[in-house]
């Protein structure tokens, strides 16, 4: 890996880092701000959920229904000038650490989670 790949996924593993610390603190304001201000989020079985105040939303519902913690594991990473698209996996869990979910997931712009559970 190229020195300048090496440093887009430190920045990257920084920033998911303070996703997850600020998720599992309960900070829903600050996970939003994650995401830019016209950002999408396209999670499995719903309609696009569109603005950051929109997906503060999303998140804390799932706070609300009993998400505590979020791990996100970087796949790919891939940077086009300011921009960067990313495919991760990510893995929700409750309080006692038990999976709530799990799929495939710098500001985020388009975020899209496609579960692997059957309901």
């Amino acid at each position: 890996m190229n020195t300048q790949i090496a440093d887009q996924h430190r920045d990257f593993d920084a920033i998911v880092e303070n996703f997850e610390n600020q998720f599992r603190q309960g900070n829903i304001s600050v996970v939003a701000g994650f995401y830019s201000d016209n950002a999408m989020l396209l999670p499995a079985g719903s309609d696009f959920i569109e603005g950051r105040e929109a997906i503060e939303a999303y998140w804390q519902e799932a706070v609300d229904i009993g998400v505590k913690s979020i791990k996100i594991d970087l796949m790919e990473l891939e940077q086009h000038g300011d921009s960067a698209i990313e495919v991760s996996r990510y893995t929700m869990l409750d309080a006692e650490e038990a999976v709530v979910d799990h799929g495939n997931a710098w500001k985020m712009h388009r975020d899209i989670c496609t579960s692997n559970s059957t309901y």
